[in-house]
Order: structure tokens, then C-alpha cells, then sequence
């Protein structure tokens, strides 16, 4: 996956959309199977608690379908941009103590890695307004860089691809 570049107040706008039309879908939803399936198969002891559950499960099962038929629309770009990228970090995260160990050792691609995710991290984490650990983020940085300048390797985020994962 390829970093882009993307327009934090357009993201945080549609992101926000997103959200609250997906609690909203989701109350409605459940609610509504939920009392239809009351209506046709009322509990003589009242408990109507699997038909809740099967609303809420129902209701779930439909967002996630129209999500994913949306996924392409233009107004969901930045939406699902950031979130494959939350994914290709959680990626790299699972795997970054053997890439920390490679990238000691002078293993290029690690340290490619390693970069990528610190690029993505920032990048993330100032579409979300986390700035706190932006200083710590700095610091594994510059120590990533010493160590690339230490083994001549050059870290260009654009040239990562998740393939370089699979040797670790």
C-alpha cells in the first residue's frame, strides 16, 4: 500500500458521517428486526432476549454489506484509505520485534519496514489529532536513520510493498 497524501478536514468530515450513520443504521435496525420478530414470534414468559440479539446480529451483517458496496464510492476515499493503512501497520507491528532484530543486523528490507510503519504512524496519527506520542515516534525515527546511515541503506516509504513481510 502506497502512502497518499489526504485532506484531514474532508477525512475527519466524512469519517464523523460514517460513524454516526452506522450507530444510527445499527439502533434503528436492531430495534426494528427486533420488534417485528417480537411481533411474529412472541416469548409467553417475555424474555425477548435472542430476538434482540439476532436484530443486533441482522443489523450488523446489513451495514457491513453496504459498507463494503460503498467501499469504491469517491466519498468514502479517505475513509477507507486510512483504514487499509491502519491494517498494513497492524501488519508490520505483529512483526516488529523479528524487524527490529533483522534491522540491527543490517537487513534493508526490515529497516524498510520499520520506516514505513513510522511514516504511516505520523501520518495516522495526525489525521487522528494523536500528537502525544509524536515525540517518541521522533526519536525511534532518528535512531532508525543512524542505524540505515550505519549499514548505506536508503528508506524511501514509496518503495515498500507488504510482500517484504513474508520473510519474516
Amino acid at each position: 500500500m502506497q502512502l497518499q497524501e489526504i485532506d484531514k478536514s474532508r477525512y475527519r468530515k466524512h469519517l464523523n458521517w460514517v460513524i454516526g450513520t452506522c450507530i444510527t443504521a445499527l439502533t434503528l435496525g436492531s430495534l426494528g428486526i427486533a420488534h417485528i420478530l417480537i411481533q411474529l414470534f412472541p416469548d409467553s414468559d417475555g424474555s425477548h432476549f435472542h430476538w434482540n440479539l439476532l436484530g443486533v446480529v441482522a443489523s450488523c451483517a446489513i451495514i457491513t454489506c453496504i459498507l463494503k458496496h460503498i467501499k469504491q464510492h469517491p466519498f468514502m476515499t479517505e475513509v477507507v484509505y486510512v483504514w487499509e493503512l491502519k491494517q498494513a501497520l497492524n501488519q508490520i507491528t505483529r512483526k516488529m520485534p523479528k524487524l527490529k532484530k533483522a534491522a540491527q543486523q543490517g537487513n534493508a528490507d526490515a529497516m524498510l519496514a520499520i520506516h514505513y510503519s513510522y511514516v504511516g504512524s505520523r501520518q495516522l496519527w495526525m489525521l487522528d489529532d494523536n500528537t502525544i506520542t509524536l515525540e517518541e515516534l521522533s526519536i525511534w525515527q532518528a535512531e532508525l536513520d543512524e542505524l540505515a546511515a550505519q549499514y548505506k541503506v536508503t528508506l524511501d516509504a514509496s518503495h515498500y510493498h507488504e510482500q517484504i513481510l513474508r520473510a519474516f
